[in-house]
């Protein structure tokens, strides 16, 4: 079946089953939650980011993450750009090391440097993370490097913890600053078997995101030194961020942060078990083949409107929403997709859900 996007739309409403992400919640349901954690807890709302709602807030991320101090910010993009503009004066030089795929290179439309007037270099390669050869491999002096964790466009991967601490050390050895980009960090304790702290040790900055994982409204934190995130305070007003009150976001956030926090490990233990299920089909590869976050790429042995009409029909027929975000793969003929493992997957039958996927394959291989 061919579909217009409307059409595609309402079928994706009509279905009993949604794979992907977190259930979604109307703005009256969220807006009812927030109301009534607010009551219970006596909030009040800041102004222009003071205010005990979100100066409790960033205090329980700085200590969760075993920094001196953190800032709220509305945005993910702000956060970054502070933190690499405070590195950049700190070391009075513009130049600063990211991956391939950094969502500064990908998804900013080269804010660092439109706005920054900052240079960013390229290290390592795209289909892995960074390691601390790709490091060394880079002589020329840089103001800080930004490492993400998980990379996203490579499926969620993640360094091993040894090749974790020896990028810390490399970093060290030059007497350069690391930045997370900790967009997905939240999702990264389940593999590792480690405390947030204890990842985030050795690295003198740390961005985490409040809605992505955590299903705030909006918003994120810098975390890092106090003279750190003192000036990065300066940045936030310079860039428009000191809003009149942040409180929304913020309870938001801090209502459901503690719950999203201990899903994790049950959400990795469910994409574990998604991915094996996967892995013997010839329609599919998963990327990473062993996923180490509750992400993985699936790519699909067919091109995109040929899976596209195939999850349509078995929408139309059986109510359930495999995979969104198609895109063209590397590899003509394929294509792939992201799967983020939220509630929704959590508690489906697995039997279920990989029956309609081997149905999904065979519909496109028959094609």
């Amino acid at each position: 079946m061919v579909c217009t996007p409307e059409q595609r739309l309402q079928l994706r409403k009509n279905c009993e089953l949604i794979l992907p992400d977190f259930a979604e919640r109307s703005p009256a349901e969220e807006f009812r939650d927030m109301a009534a954690w607010c009551d219970l807890n006596g909030i009040e709302h800041d102004h222009y980011g003071k205010g005990s709602v979100v100066e409790a807030f960033e205090g329980k991320i700085a200590t969760l993450l075993g920094m001196d101090a953190a800032v709220f910010m509305p945005s993910g993009i702000m956060a970054q750009s502070a933190a690499l503009k405070v590195w950049a004066e700190t070391a009075r030089l513009s130049r600063f090391g990211m991956h391939p795929t950094s969502h500064l290179a990908m998804h900013e439309e080269e804010a660092y440097s439109s706005l920054l007037q900052c240079h960013g270099v390229l290290l390592g390669d795209r289909l892995r993370p960074l390691t601390a050869e790709d490091l060394n491999a880079s002589p020329q002096p840089m103001a800080c490097v930004i490492v993400e964790l998980p990379i996203r466009e490579a499926g969620g991967q993640l360094p091993t913890w040894d090749a974790l601490e020896g990028l810390k050390a490399a970093a060290r050895q030059r007497r350069l600053p690391l930045h997370m980009d900790g967009a997905r960090l939240w999702e990264c304790a389940a593999y590792y078997g480690k405390s947030y702290s204890e990842i985030a040790a050795g690295f003198d900055s740390v961005y985490v995101s409040v809605y992505k994982g955590i299903g705030a409204l909006s918003g994120a934190l810098l975390a890092g030194s106090t003279d750190f995130i003192a000036q990065a305070r300066l940045w936030r007003r310079r860039l428009g961020g000191t809003l009149y009150h942040l409180s929304p976001m913020v309870a938001s956030a801090a209502m459901r942060f503690d719950d999203r926090l201990a899903l994790m490990p049950a959400l990795y233990r469910r994409t574990l078990e998604l991915a094996s299920g996967l892995a013997g089909h010839a329609a599919y590869r998963v990327n990473p083949a062993t996923p180490q976050t509750n992400m993985l790429h699936l790519y699909v042995a067919a091109p995109v409107d040929a899976v596209a009409n195939a999850r349509d029909r078995i929408a139309a027929e059986d109510r359930c929403w495999l995979v969104g975000g198609l895109r063209t793969a590397e590899v003509p003929g394929w294509s792939a997709a992201e799967i983020y493992v939220g509630d929704r997957l959590l508690h489906a039958d697995n039997d279920r859900v990989l029956r309609l996927f081997s149905r999904l394959g065979e519909i496109v291989l028959s094609v």
